[in-house]
């Protein structure tokens, strides 16, 4: 009897642990099914358990943004260099370059003006012709020197728009290359008959004409420089040096004059005359400068440098390094002065109608 009752408690007793087992064994078996599948308890990490990130590979350096940003840290000239090459050897880029108040299509284009414009194209069926608006013109030079900031905003500010023209075509030039000529000019002859059949072209970057050689004692009256050189038409190859360095030069005295607060809107500044800040007096003295440096120029002991007197009365082609200078009677036929010949000499290129629309109305001519 007593052996029958231990047999029933000891079964008792074992069934009781089965279910007490199994009934602590189903949380584990929840999570292996809520986990990954196939994993033991063991492999499970704890949620308290920190996990290491993994190792971080710094980025690779991008040699492209490197030379950006090493470019972008340089003085002014160098970067106009880097971004405007000079290549002497190639062709004179056809393009010519005009601007003013509105386009040829324009109503509003004065009468008088359209045959002079026409001309261009007509001597020059080949190039690409453009007549860039005022209002188009900013634009174009905000696109053209994102690259070189400071120069847009030096153009941006300047206060009067003969300044802004002047500037225009040194930028337009260094840029893009090509010839560059006011719209109150004609063209006499293309500008492929501008140098002499035996002048190597690969060897001249910028053709340029004598405004003015005043043989009058009076002469500061009435011009800037004793020579002086035109700048209403120039032909250049992009990036050309005289051109690098004027654009430099009127860029850093425009921020310097906006520094100061001394740009006013229509007005000229009083620290400067229009002829020394963007006109043919900077121009001169930057073309002569050029001249003059060691650094495009050797010079010996005999011949050192170049002054006003190696143009004076000038009749023919004149090269200098890679420039060439061409007579008055190239660029301004028909002044009846300063030996200056006929609009039909052979070596009249360009007639000048010297409106000057940029003036005051009482000092224009018409």
């Amino acid at each position: 009897m007593w052996a029958s009752r231990k047999a029933i408690v000891a079964a008792l007793v074992l069934v009781t642990l089965f279910f007490l087992l199994r009934h602590t064994s189903s949380p584990s078996t929840s999570v292996r099914t809520a986990g990954t599948t196939g994993t033991s308890p063991s492999d499970q990490k704890s949620p308290s358990e920190s996990h290491p990130p993994p190792p971080q590979t710094p980025p690779k350096a991008n040699p492209i943004q490197q030379i950006v940003n090493d470019i972008s840290s340089k003085p002014l000239r160098t970067r106009l260099a880097y971004y405007f090459p000079y290549e002497i050897e190639g062709k004179f880029p056809g393009y010519v370059w005009q601007t003013w108040k509105v386009g040829p299509a324009s109503g509003a284009f004065e009468d008088h003006l359209r045959p002079l414009e026409a001309s261009w194209t007509e001597k020059h069926p080949g190039f690409v012709h453009e007549v860039i608006t005022d209002q188009a013109a900013e634009p174009l030079i905000r696109y053209l020197f994102a690259s070189v900031p400071e120069v847009a905003e030096a153009y941006s500010a300047m206060p009067l728009p003969v300044l802004k023209a002047d500037f225009f075509r040194y930028l337009i030039l260094l840029a893009r290359g090509g010839i560059y000529t006011d719209i109150d000019t004609e063209a006499l002859k293309s500008a492929a008959e501008w140098l002499p059949e035996r002048l190597d072209h690969s060897s001249v970057g910028l053709v340029i004409g004598i405004e003015a050689d005043p043989d009058r004692p009076d002469w500061a009256e009435w011009y800037a420089r004793r020579i002086q050189f035109c700048q209403w038409t120039i032909q250049a190859k992009a990036g050309h040096p005289i051109l690098r360095e004027i654009v430099a030069a009127i860029t850093e005295k425009t921020l310097e004059l906006k520094r100061q607060g001394l740009l006013k809107h229509g007005r000229t500044p009083t620290s400067i005359s229009v002829m020394e800040y963007t006109g043919p007096g900077i121009w001169t003295d930057i073309v002569f400068n050029y001249f003059n440096n060691h650094e495009y120029f050797e010079f010996d002991a005999k011949y050192q440098n170049i002054t006003v007197q190696d143009f004076f009365n000038i009749q023919e082609h004149k090269k200098v390094g890679d420039v060439v200078v061409l007579p008055i009677t190239s660029f301004s036929p028909g002044v009846g002065q300063m030996n200056a010949g006929e609009p039909d000499h052979p070596m009249a290129f360009v007639r000048h109608d010297f409106e000057g629309s940029w003036k005051p109305e009482k000092e224009q001519t018409h």
